[in-house]
C-alpha cells in the first residue's frame, strides 16, 4: 500500500511540475499494476480461506459469495 502511495503522489507532484504526458502515464501503470498485485493477494486469501474450510468441512458460502463478488468486479 505505501508502493501505491508512493506513485500516486509521484503522479501528483509530476503533474504539478508539468512533466510529460509519457512520464506521468508510465507512473500510472505503476500503480495500476501495485494495485493488481493487491487484488492478487486479496483474492489468493479468500481462496485458501475457501479451501481450509472445506477441509474442515466448515460451512463457506459467506467466502464463497465474496471471491465471487470480488473476481466479478476485476474482470
Amino acid at each position: 500500500m505505501a508502493k501505491i502511495h508512493g506513485h500516486v503522489q509521484a503522479v501528483k507532484d509530476m503533474l504539478e511540475a508539468g512533466r510529460s504526458y509519457s512520464e506521468v502515464v508510465h507512473q500510472i501503470v505503476a500503480i495500476r499494476s501495485a494495485l493488481d498485485s493487491v487484488i492478487q493477494v486479496i483474492v489468493d486469501d479468500l481462496v485458501e480461506d475457501c479451501v481450509a474450510k472445506a477441509e474442515t468441512k466448515e460451512p463457506m458460502s459467506d467466502s464463497l459469495v465474496e471471491l465471487q463478488q470480488i473476481v466479478a468486479r476485476i474482470r
